[in-house]
C-alpha cells in the first residue's frame, strides 16, 4: 500500500533496518540503522518485529505527506516533529490520517538521528537479506539512494495496534552529552603502552565535520604506538576504534568497510553504539574502559528491557 509521499527529503533520510548480518565475509558492509536501539523501540511501539525497516533522518528532517491512514512512532533525537503544524510526542505511537503532513525542523539539544517507524513496515525489496540503504554501494532502500522529493514509500500488511503506546521516560535511552562511551580493549591494545591507554581513557575528543555513516573522525589528545600504526589488514566492525599514524582516533560506524590496516585500541560496546551514533560534529566524546563480562551483562539487561516492551509495551522493574 502506498503510504507516504516525500515532499522534501531533509538533509539525509534513508531506509534502514538492522542491517546485513551475514555478508561481511564477502566484503559487503552491514549498513543498517546507526542507532539500532531507537529503531527497535519504534518498531515495538507500532507492533512490528523489531528488525523491520524504518526511515532514519539526520540533523534536518523531511516533509512527508500521508496517502492513507496508519500508525507511526518517532524515536531517537528531537528533530522538532510536527503533524499538521502541531508538535508530535516522541516515543509514542500516534495515528495519522490520509492527507496529514509531517514536518521536521533541526536537531535540538543532544542527538542528531530520529526514526520514523510505521505499522506494517517499509515495503522495499530485500537485497542480500536486508532492506537497508547502502549509499556507497548503491543498493537497498529506494534505488540505493537517500530519499528524494516525489519518492513514494509503501508499507506492508499491518496488524492491530493501539494508539498511545508509550515508552516511559525512565526507560528511554539517555542521550546525554555527558555520558561516557564504554569500550572493551583490543584486538591490538598491546600495541600501546599502559600510559597511552590511560591517556585515551582520561581525554575527551571532538567529533569532526568529516564524520559520516562510515566512521567518526575524532580530534583530541594524540595516542602514540609502541612501534607504528600499521598492521596486516584484518576484520573490523561497527564500533572498532582505530588509531592511525597521526594518533587521532577513528571510530567505525554502520557503513564501515570490512577490513582495515590500522591498529585498534578497542571496540565500543554494543549497548553504547546507539549513544555514539547520536553524536554530531562538534560534540565531544569521553571513553570508559570496561571488561567483556561487564559488557555482556549490560547487553543482557538491555535485551531484558526490550523483551518487556514487546510483551506489555510498558516495562516494569
Amino acid at each position: 500500500m502506498e503510504f507516504i509521499e516525500i515532499i522534501k527529503p531533509g538533509l539525509m533520510s534513508t531506509i534502514q533496518d538492522l542491517g546485513r548480518a551475514n555478508y561481511q565475509k564477502y566484503g559487503i558492509s552491514a549498513s543498517g540503522a546507526m542507532d539500532k536501539l531507537s529503531l527497535r523501540i519504534g518498531n515495538i511501539l507500532v507492533g512490528n518485529h523489531d528488525d523491520e525497516a524504518a526511515i532514519e533522518i539526520t540533523l534536518m528532517g523531511p516533509h512527508l505527506k500521508f496517502l492513507e491512514s496508519g500508525i507511526i512512532a518517532i524515536t531517537g533525537a528531537d528533530i522538532e516533529a510536527k503533524l499538521n503544524g502541531e508538535p508530535v510526542p516522541l516515543w509514542t505511537s500516534i495515528k495519522v490520517e490520509k492527507g496529514d503532513e509531517l514536518t521536521f525542523g533541526f536537531a535540538t539539544g543532544y542527538g542528531c538521528r530520529a526514526y520514523i517507524a510505521i505499522a506494517g513496515g517499509v515495503d522495499v525489496p530485500v537485497v542480500l537479506g536486508s532492506k537497508s540503504t547502502s549509499l556507497r554501494a548503491g543498493f537497498g532502500g529506494i534505488n540505493g539512494k537517500a530519499l528524494q522529493s516525489k519518492d513514494i514509500i509503501s508499507i506492508g500488511d499491518t496488524v492491530d495496534v493501539s494508539v498511545g503506546r508509550i515508552v516511559p521516560v525512565e526507560y528511554r535511552p539517555n542521550f546525554s552529552k555527558h555520558r561516557p562511551i564504554r569500550f572493551i580493549l583490543g584486538p591490538q591494545a598491546d600495541e600501546f603502552e599502559t600510559t597511552e591507554l590511560e591517556k585515551f581513557c582520561t581525554s575527551s575528543y571532538k567529533v569532526l565535520n568529516e564524520s559520516d555513516r562510515m566512521g567518526f573522525r575524532l580530534e583530541g589528545v594524540s595516542i602514540s604506538h609502541k612501534v607504528g600504526p600499521d598492521i596486516i589488514s584484518d576484520y573490523i566492525t561497527m564500533g572498532s576504534i582505530q588509531i592511525p599514524g597521526n594518533g587521532q582516533p577513528i571510530v567505525l560506524m554502520a557503513d564501515c568497510q570490512m577490513t582495515g590496516g590500522y591498529t585498534k585500541i578497542g571496540v565500543v560496546t554494543d549497548v553504547d553504539l546507539p549513544y555514539l551514533a547520536q553524536k554530531k560534529p562538534g560534540d565531544t566524546i569521553c571513553f570508559e574502559k570496561i571488561n567483556i563480562e561487564e559488557a555482556q551483562q549490560l547487553y543482557k539487561e538491555r535485551e531484558r528491557l526490550l523483551s518487556l516492551m514487546k510483551v506489555n509495551n510498558r516495562p516494569s522493574k
